[in-house]
């Protein structure tokens, strides 16, 4: 089981516009970043992209020291394996939806997207206080102070 929660990452493929997407999705948070998927022909390109992709992101969304103190150092030992949740899954399906409409649509740009994505509210993120509905920033937010999401927990050794 991964002990740092920043460093769980969930990946998935889709097409829009007839362009390859990579959505990458903080498993415990649902967090968010979407990429584009051209011409990533093997895992050292994917992970080193992915890498970059997630830190501009944290960067631009204010969080470039989560990248720096938990996701950097973690990242010297990457390993992937099959989703084991179903919740995280049917989580990121949704997301996946949702960003391949705005990118058809062109109601937004991949960076405008995630922030977009980020911003949802999502059932599965239900905060265990008051029961409300989270949105994966906040539940990112949150992973220094609480090291699990109640109700999310996915693969651990992405």
């Amino acid at each position: 089981m991964q002990t740092n929660p920043y460093a769980d990452w969930s990946a998935r493929i889709f097409t829009a516009n007839r362009a390859q997407y990579i959505l990458l999705s903080n498993t415990p948070s649902l967090y968010s970043v979407v990429m584009l998927g051209r011409d990533i022909t093997n895992g050292r390109l994917f992970v080193s992209r992915a890498l970059k992709s997630i830190h501009e992101f944290l960067s631009a969304d204010g969080m470039s020291l989560i990248y720096e103190n938990f996701l950097a150092p973690a990242a010297t030992s990457v390993r992937c394996c099959k989703p084991l949740n179903r919740s995280v899954t049917g989580c990121m399906n949704e997301l996946e939806f949702m960003a391949k409409y705005c990118l058809e649509s062109g109601e937004c740009a991949p960076v405008s997207m995630a922030l977009r994505l980020n911003g949802l509210p999502l059932s599965a993120l239900r905060t265990p206080a008051s029961g409300n509905y989270a949105t994966p920033s906040e539940a990112f937010r949150r992973l220094a102070i609480q090291p699990r999401i109640d109700g999310i927990n996915g693969c651990s050794d992405h």
